[in-house]
């Protein structure tokens, strides 16, 4: 395997790169409340309903994936001419990159799924669509404004979802137009008739949708193996990456004498799938469009799949997260906790959204002592998830004079986030973390008992949001300055 700091680099080089997705468009609506009773008409839980959010879902959350990574998209698709489909089109308006063709079909419904969720868990979803192919005159079209950006775009994307938009014959031309030009296919496949795909790179079905194509079993290793090489043979497509959920992929190539490839699943915590294949294919086809080797791409896509699993909703990787990921594995060969305020903001909000309290609390942090651990303890105690703000080198030494730091930022935030007690590391560049406090908008903020609350930095904020300002009991006898102190005395 590849190792991490060069992965972060592969996912550096994603950005520019111009990808073509066609595929089945759809509005992913999530309906959030609680629930705290049976209804008396029916033994079904009363959701009440808090809150509504919407996104792209379908191929539409492939384009959200490669606008994440910084990559560029031209996206192909249909809509209907509803409310459904003027929301969808303002979310790909909204997507900094995207050159859109949303073909309007009067008549024809927008496709939309709705997901009612109470806490963590989806109750229900509903789906509203429509699944009959399109007409001739439409396809031509959309297969017209596809081959013509192939000359643009690096690679071709096709998510099928069922839903109609392109017939075998269609699809053969796509294809067909792509491998003239040299360009790479990954084809997100959708039914038993994989024959449809004949000469894409790779497809990327999950274990069910491999044994459903294949007709084979798929409850080992060695099954799925072979009936991946069993879709290869009959329906002349390259290579298989086949998604195995908590138990990683296995990709197998064309050559039947060359040892399949397993990958163990990178997700620490699985809190909701929705959309991950979605992540898996846009980042495989940044990486091939880009040029890397398909386990470079492999790697990447895996790794962006273990990010967006410990999400809520139709959730993205971007691309800030992902090379965190490889660069902190290099540091910690740990999980990810070392991020920019931007994405550690998400996470804030992510958990939030699952009913979690977010924690803040910061310093300089320069020689880790009992003082800081005691810190750390009292801080997670008074919430469920812990950031910690941290004072970049340039800020330390203003605030601690030209001798300090004595380690640098990317040191002492590897020791921070080696600790269970600290879920987030954010480096901060001001005197004050105040911006970085407006930005994650903790529930707790948490400071030594050297402080009061009129003096703690951000206390207001957090107070006008509905938050609360804790007060650490401080560890006598320990604190940086004294601990240098002592160093010196007894060189």
């Amino acid at each position: 395997m590849t190792h991490d700091s060069d992965l972060a680099a592969k996912v550096d080089s994603l950005a520019g790169v111009r990808l073509l997705c066609v595929g089945d468009a759809m509005l992913d609506r999530f309906v959030y409340g609680t629930v705290d009773r049976i209804s008396p008409e029916a033994p079904v839980p009363v959701l009440r309903i808090q809150r509504e959010t919407a996104m792209l879902g379908g191929a539409g959350n492939v384009v959200r994936n490669l606008v994440a990574l910084g990559a560029e998209a031209c996206f192909i698709s249909v809509i209907g001419r509803d409310a459904a489909g003027r929301e969808l089109t303002g979310l790909v308006a909204e997507e900094a990159g995207v050159e859109s063709h949303l073909l309007t079909i009067p008549g024809r419904e927008t496709t939309i799924k709705v997901r009612y969720v109470a806490g963590a868990q989806q109750l229900l979803r509903a789906d509203r669509e429509n699944v009959d192919a399109v007409d001739a005159g439409v396809e031509e079209d959309l297969i017209s404004r596809a081959v013509a950006d192939l000359d643009l775009s690096s690679a071709l994307v096709l998510s099928d979802y069922g839903k109609g938009l392109l017939s075998k014959a269609g699809l053969a031309q796509l294809i067909g137009a792509a491998r003239e030009k040299g360009r790479p296919v990954i084809v997100d496949p959708k039914g038993s008739d994989y024959s449809r795909y004949r000469g894409a790179t790779v497809i990327t079905p999950n274990r069910r949708e491999l044994s459903e194509a294949s007709g084979m079993p798929v409850d080992s290793v060695e099954a799925i193996v072979s009936a991946a090489r069993h879709i290869i043979d009959a329906a002349g497509i390259e290579s298989v990456l086949v998604t195995r959920s908590q138990d990683g992929m296995t990709y197998v190539g064309g050559d039947p004498d060359a040892e399949p490839l397993h990958f163990q699943a990178a997700a620490r915590e699985v809190f909701d799938v929705s959309g991950a294949g979605d992540t898996v294919v846009a980042v495989l086809a940044a990486a091939l469009g880009r040029g890397l080797p398909m386990t470079h791409g492999i790697e990447l896509a895996n790794a962006a799949a273990g990010i967006v699993v410990g999400k809520m909703g139709t959730a993205v990787a971007y691309a800030s997260e992902l090379a965190a990921t490889f660069r902190a594995h290099d540091l910690l060969q740990g999980e990810i906790k070392v991020a920019g305020a931007d994405i550690v903001a998400k996470w804030a909000k992510e958990w939030r959204e699952r009913g979690l309290r977010v924690g803040f609390t910061n310093g300089c942090f320069d020689l880790l002592h009992p003082g800081h651990v005691s810190l750390m303890r009292q801080a997670k105690a008074a919430c469920d998830k812990l950031v910690v703000g941290l004072n970049s080198d340039a800020s330390v030494a203003r605030l601690k004079g030209p001798t300090r730091p004595v380690q640098s930022e990317a040191a002492r935030a590897a020791v921070l986030a080696s600790l269970a007690t600290v879920d987030a590391v954010a480096i901060f560049s001001e005197d004050t973390p105040l911006e970085l406090i407006r930005t994650i908008r903790p529930d707790v903020l948490v400071k030594g008992a050297d402080y009061t609350v009129e003096t703690v930095v951000g206390a207001d904020f957090v107070q006008s949001c509905g938050g609360k300002v804790v007060l650490a009991q401080l560890e006598d006898g320990h604190s940086t300055t004294a601990t240098i102190a002592r160093m010196n005395a007894g060189k």
